[in-house]
C-alpha cells in the first residue's frame, strides 16, 4: 500500500525534483558569481540548465492533479496556482537572461537575486497549496528550500567537476567552497529530520512514529540512503578536493547526485503519500 500510495502521487513527486533542481542550481551559481572565481562558461552552461528545469517544472505543473492521488491526506488549494506558476515562468526565463548574462561575463547580482527571490517563492507558494493551514504550510516551505539547496547544490557540483577535468588549472576555491556548502546542506536536513521524526511533523504523530508502522522502510531509505550516506561522500569529496584529485571529487559527485535525489524522491513521496516530513 505505501509503494502505492507513493505511485499515486508522482506528479506531485516530480515537481518537486524539478523545482528543487531548478531553484538549487540556480541559487548555486548566483552565489558562486558572487563569492568565487568561478569561471564564465561553467556559471553560464549551469545557468542555462537551471532555465531548463525550471521550463521542465512549470510544464509539469500544468499536468498536476487537481487532488492528491487517493489515501493522500494532502490537501490542495487552488487559489495558489497561478501565483505559483507565475513564479515558475520567473524562474525559468530569468534562469535564461542570467546565463545569457553569465556567458557574457556580467556579474548582474539583482538579476542573479531576483531570480533567485522568484525560484523560493515558487517553493513557498508550493508549500501554501499543498501545507494545509500557515502551520502546516511553514514546515513544509523550509522543507522544499532544503531540498531544492542539497538537489540543485549537489548538481551543480557535478557539473564543476567535469569543467575542473577539462581545465586542470582552474582554482580550487569554487569546488571547495560548493562542496562545504553541500556538507552543511546535508548535515541541516540530518538535523531537519531528526526534528520532522521527534516532534512528528506533517501529521502530529507521536515522536519517533514514523520510524515504525507500514512507512518505516522508507523512513528509513530516506535517512540512510537519501542522508548519511550523502554526507559521508560530499565530506570525502571535500577531501579530495582540497588535494586537487578532482577525478575523485568528481566521482565522489556523482554518487552524491543519485543519493541526493533518491532522497528527495522519497521525502516527496512521503509527503504526498503519507503527509510526512522526513
Amino acid at each position: 500500500m505505501p509503494a502505492q500510495q507513493i505511485a499515486r502521487n508522482l506528479a506531485f513527486v516530480n515537481w518537486t525534483v524539478l523545482a528543487s533542481l531548478a531553484v538549487g542550481t540556480l541559487g548555486a551559481v548566483v552565489l558562486l558569481r558572487l563569492w568565487t572565481d568561478a569561471t564564465k562558461g561553467y556559471l553560464g552552461f549551469t545557468a542555462l540548465c537551471a532555465a531548463a528545469f525550471g521550463a521542465l517544472a512549470w510544464i509539469s505543473d500544468g499536468a498536476l492533479p487537481a487532488l492528491a492521488g487517493a489515501g493522500s491526506p494532502i490537501t490542495v488549494d487552488p487559489s495558489w496556482d497561478i501565483p505559483r506558476r507565475v513564479l515558475l515562468a520567473l524562474l525559468a526565463v530569468g534562469s535564461l537572461v542570467y546565463s545569457v548574462a553569465m556567458f557574457r561575463g556580467a556579474r548582474a547580482p539583482l538579476l542573479g537575486i531576483g531570480t533567485l527571490a522568484a525560484g523560493i517563492g515558487t517553493l513557498v507558494a508550493g508549500a501554501l497549496t499543498w501545507g494545509g493551514d500557515v502551520l502546516g504550510a511553514a514546515p513544509l516551505a523550509v522543507q522544499l528550500v532544503v531540498l531544492a539547496a542539497a538537489t540543485g547544490g549537489v548538481f551543480a557540483g557535478m557539473i564543476l567537476g567535469h569543467w575542473y577535468l577539462v581545465t586542470p588549472k582552474l582554482s580550487t576555491g569554487p569546488a571547495l567552497a560548493l562542496t562545504r556548502g553541500l556538507l552543511w546542506v546535508v548535515a541541516i536536513q540530518v538535523l531537519l529530520f531528526g526534528a520532522w521524526v521527534c516532534f512528528g511533523a506533517g501529521q502530529n504523530l507521536a515522536p519517533f512514529a514514523p520510524l515504525t508502522g507500514s512507512w518505516a522502510l522508507f523512513v528509513w531509505l530516506r535517512l540512510l540512503v537519501g542522508l548519511v550516506f550523502p554526507l559521508v561522500v560530499t565530506w570525502a569529496a571535500g577531501q579530495t578536493v582540497r588535494t586537487r584529485s578532482m577525478e575523485s571529487a568528481t566521482g565522489l559527485l556523482y554518487i552524491a547526485v543519485g543519493a541526493i535525489a533518491a532522497g528527495t524522491i522519497l521525502a516527496a513521496g512521503l509527503y504526498f503519500g503519507a503527509g510526512l516530513l522526513v
